[in-house]
């Protein structure tokens, strides 16, 4: 393993994660509002206990109460105020719901001058969760959107129309309130709507498309889920306002800015991008080897978030399966390195950020009896790289606004 090129992986990652966290963000975007009436303040996602301790630090008027509701591993004390709840993500549990119903009770009897201060981030859609159909079968409508490798505006599509809040439905329960939502965005383009299903933004989805996606891959589905397919969610929210306070854009330019405080020479492939994990993997390999006897340092940068199609019984994420796939096109490179990282991590179920491979990684594997092309098969990335040490470890970051993925070149 070249240790040089292994640090210089680390420090980018936790740079550019660094940059990207919640806390200024949230003040910026409060700092001077204010507000009339009674303000409760609900923050839904990975980065919801961040969001809402800078916002309790920085609101200049009381609130009534708070609820937190993260994944499990996310609080990091306690607020002021507030109940903080952990629940289960990618697949919604019953402590999901739980938290979920202390939201709506809290925010059950709302005035026409109150105001809810909705703090939302990547995650939602499994944290924030009341079914209108048994926990079980939506968990089972997840697992096969998940397998059959649907992308997440397509999961959210289908998902706003099983469920009592998302789609807008919340913010049809606050009203007559107001709803000042700021969101740090965890899709591409920061499809409002979209992000963690768009709780309480207009949506723009239809149920024709939800059918579609229904058909496309096939899901088994109970006739009371076809029929909830079927009805339509709202489209017109006048008591909202929207502001976007972070996205995948900001977490390329960070990586940027570190790799050229380390001497590279940044450039950015893509923002966007929304490929097979392996393939794009490959893709950054053949890259690297390209551009592998330019006299140059070089770092190349790819955000987005990648897909997983799973064909095995493995343990592992997008990120872990995306540095493997570079493997074997930068064989042999002793000065080329890949990482790959979710802003968030935790890359899929695992207490992995991502994964590291360099030119001595698919010789590394072999001289252990391992196989990377029957490790992919398997989606069992994590054990893989764990074994050659190639997992980036940074634990839960407190945000959430995609994955980036870094090509490093030491020059020759």
């Amino acid at each position: 393993m070249n240790q040089k090129l292994r640090d210089d992986s680390e420090q980018i990652v936790r740079s550019a994660i660094q940059a990207v966290t919640p806390d200024e963000a949230v003040k910026k975007a409060l700092e001077g509002k204010e507000f009339i009436g009674r303000i409760y303040i609900v923050a839904v996602g990975k980065a919801a206990w961040r969001m809402a301790k800078s916002a309790a630090e920085v609101l200049s008027q009381p609130y009534e109460s708070g609820i937190v509701v993260t994944k499990y591993g996310h609080t990091e004390g306690e607020i002021p105020g507030f109940a903080c709840y952990e629940a289960g993500h990618p697949i919604p549990d019953e402590n999901s719901f739980a938290a979920t119903q202390a939201v709506l009770d809290m925010t059950a009897a709302l005035k026409e001058d109150d105001t809810v201060l909705f703090l939302l981030s990547g995650g939602g859609s499994a944290l924030f969760e009341k079914p209108l159909l048994s926990g079980e079968e939506l968990g089972d409508i997840t697992e096969q959107l998940l397998a059959n490798g649907a992308d997440i505006v397509e999961i959210n599509t289908i998902r706003k129309r099983l469920s009592a809040v998302k789609g807008g439905k919340f913010a049809k329960h606050c009203e007559p309130a107001h709803i000042e939502s700021i969101i740090l965005s965890d899709i591409m383009g920061n499809p409002l709507d979209m992000i963690a299903s768009g709780p309480a933004y207009p949506d723009s989805s239809t149920s024709a498309q939800a059918r579609e996606i229904a058909d496309k891959y096939a899901l088994k589905l109970s006739e009371r889920a076809w029929r909830l397919l079927g009805e339509e969610t709202p489209k017109e929210l006048p008591m909202v306002a929207s502001t976007v306070i972070g996205s995948v854009k900001e977490f390329c330019r960070a990586a940027m800015r570190e790799c050229k405080n380390l001497g590279y020479e940044p450039i950015l492939l893509t923002d966007c991008l929304n490929v097979e994990a392996r393939a794009a993997g490959a893709m950054l390999g053949n890259i690297a080897r390209s551009h592998s006897r330019d006299k140059k340092k070089l770092a190349f940068i790819a955000g987005g978030e990648t897909i997983v199609h799973l064909t095995g019984k493995g343990k592992g994420g997008r990120n872990q399966e995306l540095a493997l796939g570079a493997a074997a096109g930068i064989a042999g490179l002793s000065h080329v390195a890949i990482c790959s990282v979710g802003s968030d991590g935790t890359d899929g179920p695992t207490d992995a950020a991502g994964g590291y491979v360099d030119g001595d990684t698919l010789s590394a594997a072999e001289e252990k009896g391992l196989s990377i092309e029957k490790t992919l098969r398997e989606n069992d990335s994590y054990t893989l790289l764990k074994e050659l040490d190639g997992l980036i470890m940074t634990g839960p970051t407190g945000t959430n606004v995609n994955d980036v993925a870094v090509v490093l070149i030491d020059g020759i």
